[in-house]
């Protein structure tokens, strides 16, 4: 038998989910509409036509989803918070009822000892603040800071665990170059993207000291994602594919947030591309120091590995997958399990950058296995990704990575992007007829990793 593994005193075990994916109540009680609501009703858009209009109705089963929490012992729930159901218009007139709504989600955390992780922007931006021009125009930075200091105003008393973004890479690229997600801009020269990845970070910036002003004693940091790349080959052309995609989805945001300004090469990339009509215009004096505002930890999302491959005849790439495409080694989402890729990423951001400490914020697998006949969700292939990948952030631990937390993704089914409901990430079922909840065996199972602070 293996040796068991022990995970440090005061490691936090938590699940974490997001506003538009679990929320509903998309035009109830005072909440603006967002990009995600106008892209979700844009017919094409989005698999099978769903929209995350009702979701998982959290916003009024909240209690009922705070209790299975509690059920499984949870100690920490990564949530984001809705900014149009704050500020529907974006800025201005403030929603009192949306501001109660996440005051007694963390009441009913704090009640139940779990500790609230508050995730500011989870990419559900105000329509109104789009139609201006949203994260491609500069003047959204101020109104990101004028809802960071209301929502922390209200809640940071309370709430001592602050994110500001989460994978402003996505948002950039996904959103605002290859159109898949909201807003949908397609635009392969980047010049849009990289304005708007330059403003999501000037944000993050801008937001940290007025949530340390309004939130005594919190730790405030960023959540950045990252797939573990590796070339398909060892030709020149898949080795520079890896330092291109690693510059552009790692680089270009660690790198600034951590002092380095912008990478120098990547910079080239993107003037090749056409990302820079009118040269970098949109950074201004002082813009990098605001950027590189020290922060007390970093996110760190990690689902799978990817193997980078240049398509060129005088140039064929050896395969590298050797392990056949079933359930054990690649999920629904036809990502790759690959746990040592999040040893690899967490060491590399961590003595690459040195950030104070780590979290693991999201980190889990699509699996669509549903209830069987007595109601138990026997999801076999969940369980083992995670139990391998609980392994991994051990071995990062005692490779001296800071680690202090880990959040599975998700805590349970949702919406999914624009896959809408055909992937579940959860631990907890949902029928969404019904909004019945189901834990899940992997629910079970982390319920005794969390007892037991290991496995």
């Amino acid at each position: 038998m293996a040796n068991k593994i022990i995970f440090p005193d005061n490691f936090i075990w938590g699940t974490a989910t997001a506003s538009y994916q679990i929320e509903g109540a998309w035009d109830k009680h005072g909440k603006g509409e967002s990009i995600w609501d106008r892209f979700s009703h844009t017919p094409g858009k989005i698999q099978n036509s769903d929209t995350g209009d009702i979701a998982n109705d959290h916003y009024r089963l909240w209690k009922k989803d705070i209790g299975l929490m509690k059920k499984m012992g949870l100690q920490a729930y990564r949530f984001s918070i809705a900014w149009p159901r704050i500020l529907p218009a974006g800025r201005g007139k403030i929603n009192q009822k949306g501001l109660d709504f996440y005051s007694k989600l963390v009441d009913g955390l704090l009640e139940a000892d779990i500790k609230p992780f508050a995730t500011l922007y989870h990419w559900d931006l105000p329509q109104k603040l789009e139609d201006e021009g949203g994260w491609t125009v500069r003047s959204t930075t101020d109104a990101f800071v004028e809802y960071t200091d209301v929502i922390s105003r209200t809640l940071g008393d309370r709430v001592k665990n602050w994110i500001t973004h989460n994978e402003p890479s996505v948002v950039a690229w996904v959103g605002h170059e290859m159109g898949a997600h909201a807003p949908g801009i397609v635009d392969p020269t980047l010049a849009v993207a990289v304005r708007v990845a330059h403003h999501l970070l000037l944000s993050h910036g801008l937001a940290v000291p007025v949530i340390r002003r309004n939130s005594a004693n919190a730790e405030v940091g960023i959540t950045l994602n990252s797939n573990w790349n590796v070339a398909a080959s060892n030709s020149a052309m898949d080795l520079d594919a890896v330092r291109r995609g690693e510059g552009k989805w790692v680089r270009w945001f660690a790198d600034p947030v951590y002092g380095r300004g912008y990478p120098v090469d990547i910079v080239e990339d993107f003037k090749q591309l056409g990302a820079f009509p009118k040269g970098m215009d949109f950074v201004q004096d002082g813009d990098m120091k605001i950027i590189a505002v020290p922060t007390d930890f970093l996110g760190v999302n990690f689902y799978n590995r990817g193997v980078v491959r240049v398509d060129d005849p005088n140039n064929e790439p050896q395969k590298v997958f050797s392990q056949p495409k079933t359930p054990e080694n690649w999920t629904e989402m036809d990502w790759e399990v690959y746990p040592d890729g999040l040893l690899n990423v967490l060491g590399r951001y961590y003595f690459d950058y040195q950030p104070l400490k780590l979290y693991v914020t999201e980190n889990g697998a699509s699996y669509s296995t549903p209830p069987d006949e007595k109601g138990n969700v026997p999801d076999v292939h969940r369980t083992n990704y995670l139990r391998t990948h609980f392994a991994a952030a051990h071995r990062a631990i005692q490779a001296g990575v800071p680690l202090a937390g880990y959040f599975v993704w998700s805590f349970m089914d949702n919406f999914e992007w624009s896959f809408g409901f055909s992937q579940r990430f959860g631990i907890i079922w949902v029928d969404y007829e019904t909004q019945k909840r189901t834990l899940k065996d992997s629910a079970k199972w982390y319920k005794g990793v969390i007892k037991k602070n290991g496995f």
